[in-house]
């Protein structure tokens, strides 16, 4: 047998030769019905009709794609550092020359072209640290504790690669919030851990209940070896702010358990509610004494992907290590070696987060204004989404507390579940398609995500501009009115 006249040999890597880890691999917020919206924009410009005229994706947290602006600050000074021929031009203000010739100062050759340190610029860290104890109000902060990083993800799975190890009873466990950002499933099917589910209490606003975890430890004791305990707050799918007792009792159940906490917290400047404040885990821990500051084991990570800056594609991000045995960090030090660095526009960029203009600077007045639109505009939208979908009956939305995202629950007829078995889906899922099939809005079903059983969500993001999001909650408000009596 041949093929282009050549001898036909049986492929080296196939499906079933591959690592059997990855096909266990699944990743929602770009899943299936991501990959149907795509298609569907292509039959629009090919001019096959719908009943719509756009595909909205709403399954993302993707600001600027959304339509968000860049704040004018930072990309001047990534201009400046990426073409600095324009360090000359009198467009640009002087703060922004002065920070773009200071971040090319610490690049090697004056030049974001050149590699950094694996660890990450060390005058970057620096900043990055300030930044941290700023935030924290005076607790200190090692720079070498900090780990530059593409993203918050590449970090996360960087520290979850560390720590998995064992076979059988002994594999590494991980314990992670059902829902979950499909980050974490995803990574732990890759490395062949295990994955401990604990459920937060969606009745109560998807707060973290310690008694569940106790629960969800304690089941997963008989099979597995837990070593980690992962917090997203705020929430992503979830949008919820956890309280600082909750918080408190996180570290103490981690203290008695000796987990290894993981704090992924890059939302932490998209707080919206009343009553609700962003406590990072690391200032918790230290104002709870020296009994946990010295003694529980610590890694938060941040983005410059989410919050007010939503730059997803610059890829920009840190972790902080706390209580890090020494040996193991040589060991973390020499895996993100093997990467050789971060991407450094994306450096520079967390550089200029972390330090941004300053009150006596001219850029000060316009950053300040651009990120408190950014914000309130986010705030508004959150209440907008609650309000609206709380108003169709079979769905039910808690307070968007924080983060970019809403995770409401959905009735769905018993003739919709059947339909949606005989085709082979979940029910959330067949919602979901038929949502996109019949007025081009995209959503990622809520079992992409984890939930309890029974139940049935989706997630869609409050990223879409205004007028837009508005379109995109009457469609849906219309849809679930439909599809409810076709199914009833």
């Amino acid at each position: 047998m041949s093929e282009n006249g050549c001898e036909y040999h049986e492929r080296v890597l196939t499906v079933d030769t591959m690592n059997p880890n990855i096909r266990q691999v699944e990743y929602a917020v770009r899943g299936p019905i991501v990959q149907r919206a795509v298609q569907i924009d292509k039959e629009l410009e090919m001019g096959i009709k719908k009943p719509f005229t756009e595909v909205i994706k709403a399954n993302i947290g993707d600001c600027h794609a959304m339509g968000q602006k860049p704040i004018t600050f930072f990309r001047q000074v990534l201009a400046l550092c990426s073409y600095p021929d324009l360090l000359e031009d009198n467009k640009f203000p002087v703060d922004a020359k002065s920070r773009a010739h200071r971040i090319l100062q610490a690049c090697g050759g004056g030049s974001l072209g050149a590699y950094s340190t694996s660890q990450g610029i060390e005058m970057i860290r620096q900043d990055v640290a300030r930044y941290i104890e700023r935030r924290d109000g005076g607790i200190a902060c090692d720079p070498d504790n900090i780990y530059l990083s593409t993203g918050a993800s590449d970090a996360i799975v960087t520290m979850l690669k560390l720590m998995v190890s064992g076979e059988g009873t002994s594999r590494t466990g991980v314990m992670i919030s059902i829902p979950q950002y499909p980050l974490y499933s995803a990574a732990l099917a890759e490395l062949g851990a295990v994955q401990i589910n604990y459920y937060l209490d969606e009745d109560n606003c998807w707060s973290l209940d310690i008694n569940e975890l106790r629960r969800a430890l304690q089941e997963a004791k008989k099979h597995c070896s837990p070593r980690a305990l992962c917090i997203i707050n705020p929430g992503n799918p979830t949008g919820q702010v956890q309280s600082r007792q909750c918080i408190e009792d996180v570290i103490r159940f981690a203290a008695e358990e000796n987990l290894f906490l993981m704090s992924d917290e890059v939302y932490q400047d998209n707080v919206y509610a009343d009553g609700c404040k962003f406590y990072s885990f690391k200032k918790v821990l230290f104002e709870m004494g020296p009994e946990y500051s010295s003694k529980v084991e610590l890694a938060s990570f941040h983005s410059t992907s989410k919050c007010y800056m939503g730059e997803c594609g610059f890829r920009g991000g840190y972790m902080e290590v706390v209580n890090l045995d020494p040996e193991v960090k040589v060991q973390l030090t020499k895996l993100v070696s093997v990467r050789l660095c971060p991407p450094v526009p994306g450096q520079a960029l967390l550089d200029v987060v972390v330090n941004p203009p300053q009150p006596d600077e001219p850029s000060y007045d316009t950053f300040i204004k651009e990120r408190s639109d950014i914000l309130a505009a986010l705030a508004e939208k959150a209440n907008m989404t609650q309000d609206i979908l709380n108003q169709v009956p079979g769905i039910k939305c808690n307070p968007v507390q924080g983060a970019m995202y809403t995770f409401p629950r959905i009735h769905l007829p018993p003739k919709a579940i059947l339909k949606a078995k005989e085709n082979g889906q979940s029910p959330d899922m067949f919602y979901c398609m038929k949502l996109l099939e019949e007025t081009g809005i995209c959503l990622v079903p809520g079992s992409g995500f984890g939930q309890r059983e029974g139940t049935y969500h989706f997630r869609m993001t409050i990223l879409p501009l205004k007028d837009k999001l508005k379109i995109v909650l009457a469609k849906i408000k219309d849809f679930h009115h439909i599809f409810t009596e076709q199914y009833s």
